[in-house]
């Protein structure tokens, strides 16, 4: 590989977008239900919960057709389209903080499940975004509450799973408990993960996965007060209704799609193992790895994470990763990487990520300060704005963790 003959910046957002289509929402669920013998004359409702439920509400539509016979669809706002049929209740909410409508989406899913026939099957699409989207509280909890305590887990530093095992514990719906609702109906749950391990009792803070889950061990004192309150909502159920769960679209599968991807340009191309823990020892591993590596492109997936201050700048952890890299590379030649959210939302913007070089630090002309003062400050994506580096998608359909793509043009440092 020749520096000449690549045009990184192209490169990396073809790369990534192969990424994102090999886990599109719409596609995966129609394959799935089209591998199924679903009989012809079965109605069926469905519920679509997360940022990636519109796709994956299509996709469920293209196969079933006129068999659906309702459907209740709750995502971001913003990211509902038109295009489904009247059959349809489409609600939208907050994310990644809860909002009123969050509580609303919360009782209109108690609702929705009550006035189903009591044989009728379910067939529930969860993707990334749920546990925000909807919620019952206890009682004693407000959404100001609430909102304190997913503020709180955001800046925290704590995985998503962590951050998903206190959602469950403070929830009347989440950690199986929607189960307490469904009578013995038959349930068939296809999930997009987002999560490590693809476990469904995490993806989506587990809507119909029972799970008993130790709590992270570094929670304030408020919020374990706040958590004694769940003790009002019956736990989760076990044996009824039938739950049959599948994963159909996770971070592995994009990963292995950006490398066949850069195979049919008959480029070199590694996966390496997925990147997980803070972001600063994540960077300082990828750029060692990077300056000794041999030219080619190589895939991370994965999801670090980042602690932030009290008062956070713009960016989310995708452009805190990019912008540790850019520092770490500077000046480094041949060398560009692309670090994106698979949902195209990278913390509270409108931004996927960033692309950054050895360049990228010496761009940001009129930034206030230096690169290392926006890692401090959690203002990456004001940096790397400046910097002409961040990159755009919108809502992709999809909600798998991140993307890392780099490409090396140049000699290893060895």
């Amino acid at each position: 590989m020749q520096h000449a003959d690549i045009d990184s910046r192209s490169l990396l957002l073809s790369l990534y977008q192969a990424g994102l289509e090999a886990v599109a929402g719409q596609t995966v669920t129609r394959r799935y239900l089209r591998q199924r013998d679903w009989p012809a004359d079965t109605s069926v409702a469905v519920l679509a919960c997360g940022k990636a439920a519109p796709a994956m509400a299509r996709g469920a539509e293209a196969v079933l057709g006129q068999r659906i016979d309702r459907g209740l669809l709750i995502t971001k706002h913003g990211y509902g389209e038109a295009g489904l049929s009247p059959r349809w209740q489409c609600l939208e909410a907050g994310h990644p903080l809860p909002d009123e409508a969050s509580l609303q989406a919360g009782q209109r899913l108690l609702e929705y499940v009550a006035q189903l026939p009591p044989a009728m099957p379910l067939l529930s699409l969860i993707s990334g975004g749920t546990s925000a989207l909807l919620e019952v509280l206890p009682p004693g909890v407000s959404l100001a509450d609430l909102q304190r305590v997913n503020t709180w887990l955001l800046g925290s530093g704590v995985d998503i799973a962590g951050m998903n095992r206190v959602r469950k514990a403070l929830s009347c719906l989440k950690g199986g408990k929607l189960l307490n609702y469904l009578g013995e109906r038959p349930v068939l749950n296809l999930m997009i993960s987002d999560v490590r391990g693809d476990d469904p009792a995490v993806i989506g803070s587990g809507l119909l996965s029972p799970q008993q889950a130790t709590l992270p061990s570094n929670l304030p004192d408020w919020l374990r007060a706040l958590l004694a309150k769940s003790a009002t909502c019956p736990p989760a159920r076990a044996g009824l209704p039938t739950v049959e769960q599948h994963i159909v679209a996770s971070n592995q599968e994009a990963c292995e799609a950006v490398a066949e991807a850069a195979r049919r340009r008959d480029l070199p191309v590694a996966i390496q193992p997925p990147c997980y823990g803070p972001v600063a020892e994540v960077a300082s591993e990828l750029a060692g790895f990077l300056r000794s590596a041999a030219p080619g492109i190589y895939v991370w997936g994965g999801e670090p994470t980042v602690e932030l201050p009290s008062q956070a700048g713009r960016g989310g952890r995708n452009q805190h990763l990019a912008l540790s890299l850019a520092l770490a590379l500077a000046g480094e030649p041949g060398i560009s990487v692309l670090c994106g959210a698979t949902d195209g939302s990278d913390g509270s913007g409108n931004d996927a990520g960033a692309m950054i070089d050895g360049t990228t630090v010496r761009q940001a002309a009129d930034y206030p300060g230096d690169a290392s003062q926006a890692l401090a400050q959690a203002d990456s994506g004001t940096f790397l704005a400046e910097a002409g580096a961040l990159i755009s998608t919108g809502p992709t359909g999809t909600n798998v963790m991140d993307l890392v793509i780099a490409i090396k043009t140049g000699p290893s440092a060895e």
